[in-house]
């Protein structure tokens, strides 16, 4: 049996999630089963969220793989996986980011500032990515969703000029190259968090650390079996 084929097994065998099916195009019969885990995801991360937060991060991933192919959104085409790896990895980092209005630079589809936009809504979220295609989806799905806390920008950061509290990211591999690429762009007090799959390396934090206060921090990700991490990044006091 497949690990998908046992989600959905366990998770329709407790029946007690209800989401209303208006609306939803791609996830069909499995939405019942994709509720459940979510359900399930958000109890195991600590997060207070409402059945219309539930439910609005379900349409997210719904709109998600339905316009997929015409904008190149994700390599991940199997709802299940789709809501693990894309929607759940994103709500682990919600409960560790301090406050204050976000920029997501190389958002993608919107990875992870529309997710940290529907669970919390009184956050100004910047969506920024160089792919015009990309962008155009995001407006679109906020726009659907109701998000007024999104502003997604078609650029490249170096272009961009507004500074924020925190900067996140989940799109860049090293982690030298995201804090060149958002200090700039980082306000007084604020902080850098970059998603990550393996722990930096020692040379990395080593090279940023005459600089930087460096916080690591190991996710644990629901029904997620690869490492991930968040960096947290702040200005050593001079």
């Amino acid at each position: 049996m497949s690990d998908t084929t046992k989600i959905a097994a366990s998770s329709v065998s407790t029946g007690n999630i209800h989401i209303d099916p208006t609306g939803f195009v791609k996830l069909g019969t499995q939405l019942p089963t994709l509720a459940n885990v979510l359900a399930q995801a958000i109890k195991e991360l600590g997060l207070a969220l409402s059945k219309t937060q539930q439910r609005t991060l379900l349409l997210y991933l719904d709109q998600l793989l339905l316009w997929n192919k015409a904008y190149n959104l994700t390599a991940i085409t199997d709802p299940v996986e789709a809501l693990i790896k894309h929607v759940i990895d994103c709500l682990a980092i919600i409960t560790h980011l301090p406050p204050g209005s976000l920029l997501d630079i190389g958002t993608g589809a919107g990875l992870p500032a529309v997710i940290i936009a529907i669970c919390q809504p009184e956050r100004s979220c910047t969506a920024l990515d160089s792919n015009q295609k990309k962008i155009r989806f995001i407006k679109q799905i906020s726009s659907e969703l109701g998000l007024s806390n999104v502003q997604p920008i078609a650029s490249r950061i170096e272009a961009h000029k507004a500074s924020y509290d925190v900067v996140t990211s989940r799109a860049f591999a090293s982690l030298i190259d995201f804090v060149d690429s958002a200090q700039p762009r980082l306000a007084d007090g604020g902080y850098l968090c970059a998603m990550k799959g393996k722990a930096p390396s020692d040379e990395e934090l080593q090279a940023l650390d005459d600089n930087w206060q460096i916080k690591t921090i190991k996710l644990n990700v629901p029904r997620l079996h690869d490492s991930r991490h968040l960096i947290e990044l702040s200005h050593k006091n001079v």
